[in-house]
């Protein structure tokens, strides 16, 4: 497939940057959706520091518009569909991030259905598989695990990308069970930033450097560095298996404070902020009063999000670079690009 055309929604995003790059170096040509055309040369220059960009163009879509998708999927033996809406804070309405996640997670697959693209990869995300389940659940999850929507706690955020997923494989079931569609669900995203253009994923390690917080609290993520989930995308893309694959991007689980002493061990001095002290669960609920990045993290106080995904790891033969390294690496590329 190298030499084909892949369309890569969203190419702005620190997800959507790895995965061109990903693809790039692989040869194959990439095409990537913009908003606006005042991204397409930062995302050139930017990508060009890492991989030949003489295969690379782009195409202004909305994900709330119809307008461009058809000339977008023109031409293109595949769709990886990466944009999407993620905050750093809960919205009001939870609307403002359910409506473009689902809305234009079928958009853009109806506009490749129309136009025969024999391929599509979903980037999903672990929060479809893991949030709401009783607390007293011990067992890890797995690739067959779902985010159960009326369960208190379910942020905005993880019913989007469980509403975008839903929508899209009952809409290749029912309407083009002809394309081969598998989504990539990843963790807490790490790994190094490309441009100081970092988004949300990077908050944490920036919260880290800057010393926002004296102490860290008991909160447990499922860390995968960016560029296997970007690794990952381009295997789902390849892969011979049945469609409707489902393939859960995490390397393991870590502990806020292991990961921040992670940091504090292998960037040394400049690290000097980062905390390394746990923090009582009721000092984060009273700051959680007055900080709403605070208040997002009260519900996982405590909470061990365990995964097993060695039925993604036999599919895809994937073996992932550890978390520490990932954290750590993404805290280098910050201090290096003049982000913190």
């Amino acid at each position: 497939m190298p030499t084909e055309r892949v369309l890569i929604t969203g190419i702005s995003g620190f997800i959507a940057k790895h995965c061109a790059l990903e693809l790039l170096n692989a040869g194959y040509r990439v095409r990537g959706t913009v908003r606006s055309a005042g991204a397409r040369d930062a995302v050139r220059t930017t990508l060009a520091k890492h991989a030949d960009v003489i295969a690379l163009e782009f195409v202004e879509a909305d994900l709330l518009k119809d307008e461009q998708w058809p000339a977008a999927v023109e031409d293109c033996s595949a769709v990886l569909h990466v944009a999407s809406p993620f905050p750093s804070s809960r919205p009001k309405d939870e609307n403002v991030l359910i409506r473009p996640a689902v809305d234009g997670t079928l958009r853009v697959l109806r506009a490749a259905a129309a136009a025969r693209v024999p391929r599509f990869v979903q980037t999903s995300s672990t929060v479809a598989v893991m949030y709401g389940h009783p607390p007293e659940r011990t067992a890890p999850f797995t690739e067959t695990d779902w985010t159960p929507l009326e369960s208190p706690g379910v942020t905005a955020y993880a019913k989007s990308k469980t509403l975008a997923e839903r929508a899209a494989r009952d809409f290749v079931e029912r309407d083009r069970p002809g394309l081969h569609y598998a989504s990539v669900n990843p963790g807490f995203v790490l790994g190094p930033a490309l441009d100081r253009d970092v988004g949300a994923s990077a908050e944490i390690i920036q919260m880290f450097l800057k010393g926002k917080y004296p102490a860290c609290p008991r909160i447990s993520f499922p860390c995968v560095d960016v560029r296997d989930v970007a690794k990952m995308h381009r295997l789902a893309l390849e892969t011979d298996a049945p469609s409707g694959g489902r393939y859960l991007a995490v390397s393991e689980s870590i502990w806020m404070l292991d990961m921040a002493r992670a940091i504090k061990a292998s960037l040394g001095p400049v690290a000097r902020k980062v905390p390394t002290r746990p923090m009582p669960d009721w000092v984060l609920r009273i700051v959680a009063i007055f900080d709403p990045v605070a208040r997002q993290a009260v519900h996982d106080l405590g909470r061990w999000y365990g995964i097993d995904n060695s039925q993604t790891r036999r599919a895809l033969r994937m073996e992932f670079i550890p978390a520490s390294k990932a954290a750590s690496d993404m805290a280098e590329s910050l201090v290096r690009l003049g982000v913190v």
